[in-house]
């Protein structure tokens, strides 16, 4: 499910098309391509499957491939949406990282979203472009957005299909109540409980009325694939020997679900936790893992938690491995400034306050090299990574960073006896050691403090 552009509706359709083919009876696969973690939510709460990241710039092709054969296994159909535009990737003159990149590695069909709001034979000109472009990727169909009328749809569909010979799949109204809720973030993550199974009915009864299911289920029904030799997973399934603390709430819910699966394979129990609510870390932990997420927007209530605050410190002083990503990084610093300026108290653990500034993003992908050795990394190893953030930090030593970014000016994150965080989202599977690696550094805490571990 590709678009024409960002903001043509893919997340909007994907979802309500995962969701009519779930109430046909069909176990469908979702994924996400490129890094983003908030449309996968709208997908599991679609097809009430977890969604999973294919991203063909942060992961080896290979690695990529192996994850959807695994994660397709069982399932009837496999939907991917896609990312910005069709064509868009890393680089202007190159595929990589693209929808059509990972269309072709997939070996499969693409359908096109377009925007058909103000336009009627205009969108054939579109969708001729789009086809035309690159003759080796193979545009199965289209599904129009934004329609407003019958007459609408068919004045753009005899276009379509009468000039370029592609099939119109269906469309989607122009509906306001069919809109995904936003901020000035983007969407909104399902986490906050904006987006309820009503709205989630409403998408899916359109899809049902709108959507020709059988044409699209066909298309896909079409596609083969040869997977290589495992690389990623153990070949044996690991008996648990170490709990991980995982910080899962609405301030923090950014992970790729294929990272949690590969700790878990190499012998990891992830115990989740919230650092809004949670007075204390669970029991019997020997590490903690901070994903990403808003704690800017939680912030008063992450600060008025004392009591887990102190735990995170406690936990860092006595050398327990903490591994943070972005939001992550924020919360274990001194404190975070909100929007309106107001600071907050934070875990303390890394001498650094984060403070928010709207109107200046971070954003891009990044190549980190370790310059220490690490949970994850061995010094002087790189991995690709993705960062996007609006907050800057502020004070920090520069002797304490964990990575350098490999062709730019600058260091990164913090690496400090235990305690490894940094802006940068990593995917496990970017480097298969990193889920291993981590796994063993939070066994070897729990050997030397003597912990025992009981599933």
């Amino acid at each position: 499910m590709a678009g024409t552009a960002s903001g043509v509706g893919k997340t909007t359709i994907a979802s309500a098309l995962m969701g009519a083919l779930a109430r046909r009876g069909l176990r469908v696969a979702p994924f996400k391509a490129g890094p983003d973690y908030i449309d996968p939510g709208y997908h599991t709460q679609a097809s009430g499957e977890v969604s999973r990241n294919l991203d063909s710039w942060l992961l080896p092709h290979r690695a990529l491939v192996e994850l959807f054969v695994r994660a397709v296994a069982g399932k009837d159909i496999a939907i991917v949406e896609g990312v910005m535009g069709l064509y868009d990737g890393r680089a202007s003159l190159s595929e990589e990282g693209s929808t059509a990149e990972l269309a072709k590695l997939l070996g499969a069909p693409v359908v096109l979203v377009v925007d058909a709001s103000g336009a009627a034979r205009s969108v054939a000109a579109v969708v001729a472009g789009f086809k035309g472009f690159d003759p080796d990727l193979r545009l199965g169909g289209v599904i129009l957005n934004g329609i407003g009328s019958q007459r609408h749809y068919g004045l753009c569909r005899e276009a379509i299909e009468g000039s370029t010979g592609t099939a119109v799949m269906g469309y989607m109204p122009r509906r306001d109540d069919l809109r995904l809720p936003q901020r000035h973030l983007g969407l909104i993550p399902t986490v906050e409980g904006v987006a309820g199974r009503e709205f989630f009915d409403r998408l899916t009864r359109q899809a049902e009325e709108t959507l020709d299911l059988d044409r699209i289920s066909a298309l896909a029904a079409e596609t083969a694939l040869s997977p290589g030799a495992p690389e990623l997973f153990p070949p044996q399934k690991v008996t648990p020997k170490v709990r991980i603390a995982l910080a899962r709430d609405r301030a923090f819910s950014f992970y790729y679900q294929d990272s949690l699966d590969l700790l878990e394979a190499w012998g990891a129990e992830l115990v989740p936790f919230s650092p809004l609510e949670d007075s204390a870390l669970p029991s019997g932990i020997s590490g903690v893992y901070l994903g990403g997420g808003f704690p800017e927007l939680y912030a008063e209530e992450l600060g008025a938690n004392r009591a887990l605050r102190e735990a995170i410190g406690r936990a860092a002083e006595g050398g327990m491995p903490l591994y943070a990503e972005c939001g992550g990084l924020m919360y274990l610093g001194r404190s975070i400034k909100d929007f309106e300026g107001k600071e907050h108290p934070m875990a303390g653990v890394i001498p650094v306050s984060s403070r928010l500034e709207g109107s200046r993003l971070t954003l891009g992908y990044r190549t980190v090299g370790a310059l220490s050795s690490g949970p994850l990394l061995r010094r002087g190893e790189t991995v690709r990574g993705h960062e996007f953030h609006w907050s800057v930090l502020e004070s920090g030593s520069g002797e304490m960073n964990a990575y350098r970014i490999v062709g730019e000016r600058r260091r990164e994150g913090f690496r400090t006896q235990g305690v490894l965080a940094s802006y940068i989202h990593l995917h496990m599977g970017s480097l298969p050691a990193m889920a291993r690696r981590l796994v063993e550094t939070c066994v070897r805490y729990r050997k030397s403090v003597g912990g025992g571990f009981r599933v």
